[in-house]
């Protein structure tokens, strides 16, 4: 009884920890979005990704404590995903737990890994940058046998993620994760909306890494390559770019505002 009680503890424990790191998840989509708005109106020479939203934040006033608390949040985040990805969604079942499983295990993999980096700004010791970190991948992949073809393959991966996030969005799958009735009244409908532009803007910003990914694979040059601050700049340099890259970037504003309100009513 004793220890069903200390588990149904430390449970909560986690949860609550998590849905602090959900608020802080969301800080770091935010400067995201700051960033790329930014680039649409030329104003910005960072990276606008999450590497460069925690570079920029590192170099504000009180940066590094910022910085600490975002980095502990982050973490917080991470272990309560990679535990969902485990355990979690048991209202659900078949294929649909699998997919929601998966998608958790990925969010807390990217949390992680902005958790390191995080912590490597904190320690002065600095960060790859995105796009320099992608086309070593990709350099890499293609320096095995049959790389060209891998490289291939991980576009097609990235372009799959990038069409889920949107679908994700569009039907409004993201809901299964919530509980609605734990928001005040008047707030349910506006959080579905925010979810929808938040899941289709970064839907469609991973299309792009996934396009530059494939291009770097057909060209046989990974320079080509770039993660989410190339796909930005690419989009800034469209016809219509600018106004393309501000909308993605309320979208992911969108996203980032959205978590505020899952780390409240996401199902434990």
């Amino acid at each position: 009884m004793v220890s069903t009680r200390s588990a149904q503890q430390g449970r909560q424990w986690v949860v609550l920890l998590g849905r602090i790191g959900a608020v802080c998840f969301g800080i770091v989509h935010l400067l995201v979005a700051w960033l790329a708005i930014q680039i649409a109106f030329g104003d910005s020479v960072g990276e606008a990704d999450q590497k460069g939203a925690l570079a920029a934040l590192a170099e504000q006033p009180l940066g590094g404590v910022l910085l600490t608390v975002l980095a502990a949040g982050l973490a917080f985040f991470a272990i309560w995903q990679l535990l969902t990805a485990v355990g979690g969604y048991r209202w659900l079942s078949g294929r649909r737990q699998l997919t929601k499983r998966i998608s958790a295990a990925a969010h807390g993999f990217a949390a992680a890994v902005l958790t390191v980096v995080a912590v490597q700004l904190i320690s002065g010791s600095g960060a790859t940058q995105g796009d320099q970190s992608q086309q070593e991948i990709t350099g890499w992949l293609m320096s095995l046998p049959y790389g060209q073809f891998l490289v291939g393959l991980l576009a097609l991966i990235v372009l799959g993620v990038g069409v889920a996030a949107a679908v994700k969005g569009i039907r409004k799958t993201f809901t299964d994760e919530l509980e609605l009735g734990k928001l005040p009244e008047g707030t349910q409908r506006l959080t579905v909306r925010l979810g929808q532009a938040g899941f289709v803007a970064k839907g469609a910003a991973y299309g792009v890494v996934g396009v530059l990914i494939g291009l770097a694979a057909v060209n046989h040059d990974p320079k080509q390559a770039g993660g989410l601050d190339a796909a930005l700049r690419t989009l800034a340099e469209a016809q219509y770019g600018p106004y393309l890259l501000t909308m993605v970037g309320l979208g992911v504003a969108a996203f980032g505002v959205y978590c505020f309100a899952e780390a409240r009513c996401h199902r434990a």
